[in-house]
């Protein structure tokens, strides 16, 4: 297929080379064309803009940071929508928001384009491994057609309903990882105090019925002072205060979901915005075990 892709982060990196490497050919554009260098190496065709490499393509994807650059990447004045000859389908596998990811359906279909919402998770691990759990929503005839595209990045592939309802599965999906961040953090500090070898403990725990992706792959990054990004901070900071947000507009209050949005803003505040997930521990140990406030 002829692919436009939008977007070389952490994650988005090594998914455009998984569709390269599976034979799709790949037009590119991001904001720094330094970081595309592996993508271009590889295969891939530069173009200066969404518009001029979405120009005659199949589907045009876009991988970036917050909302606002979702809609600049289709909507723009130099967007994929805003090309001569549109892409036949545009599919956005960013955290964004549902209430984006309907608008941008509802105006693709009234010029003639079909438009998909395909969140991701696994992280980094998860995007070299093409093992990543994608959620979908969508047109169905649509989503059929990328299956090949979604089936080279990832492991699991599910189809939620229309569009919007891939990103409503992400924010159940960032809930989770947020609770299970905080029980990891607290944990951890558990096993300090009580003077316990927190290597031992998490071969003891990950193997049992508290394991978890957070307790296997990022507890040991912890016990090794290695906060590299998986996943950004501040990212994460857009997915909670988005996840707060849907929540009350469904009635709901999800206090622990709110506790983790503090902490994670509090955390990008003391200069940890580009840091994994996994830095929430730098609160934990700052305070000597104790829980932070928030």
């Amino acid at each position: 297929m002829r692919v436009a892709w939008i977007g070389t982060g952490v994650m988005g990196r090594s998914m455009a080379l998984h569709l390269i490497n599976a034979g799709h050919e790949l037009r590119i554009t991001t904001r720094t064309r330094d970081r595309a260098a592996e993508v271009l190496a590889a295969g891939a065709i530069w173009c200066d803009s969404p518009a001029e490499a979405a120009e005659s393509c199949d589907v045009a994807i876009s991988m970036v940071g917050y909302p606002s650059d979702v809609d600049a990447v289709h909507r723009g004045d130099h967007g994929t929508l805003r090309a001569a000859v549109r892409p036949r389908i545009i599919m956005d596998m960013t955290t964004s928001t549902p209430t984006l990811a309907r608008e941008l359906a509802a105006h693709a279909s009234s010029i003639g384009v079909a438009a998909i919402d395909a969140p991701v998770s696994g992280g980094d691990i998860g995007a070299r491994n093409a093992a990543l759990s994608i959620m979908v929503g969508g047109d169905a005839a649509a989503i059929e057609a990328v299956q090949p595209l979604l089936a080279s990045m990832g492991k699991t592939i599910v189809h939620h309903g229309g569009p919007g309802t891939g990103q409503h599965c992400k924010m159940v999906n960032q809930i989770l990882i947020a609770s299970s961040m905080l029980g990891l953090c607290e944990a951890l500090a558990y096993t300090h105090g009580s003077g316990l070898d927190p290597a031992k403990v998490l071969q003891s725990v990950g193997g049992g019925a508290a394991g978890s992706w957070s307790v296997n792959n990022l507890g040991p990054r912890i016990l090794r002072g290695d906060f590299a990004p998986g996943f950004f901070v501040e990212h994460f900071c857009k997915d909670l205060r988005i996840a707060v947000d849907e929540a009350a507009a469904l009635g709901l209050r999800l206090d622990g979901l709110e506790r983790a949005e503090r902490l994670y803003a509090l955390l990008r505040d003391q200069g940890h915005g580009r840091s994994g997930t996994q830095a929430l521990w730098h609160l934990f140990s700052a305070s000597g075990g104790a829980a932070p406030r928030g």
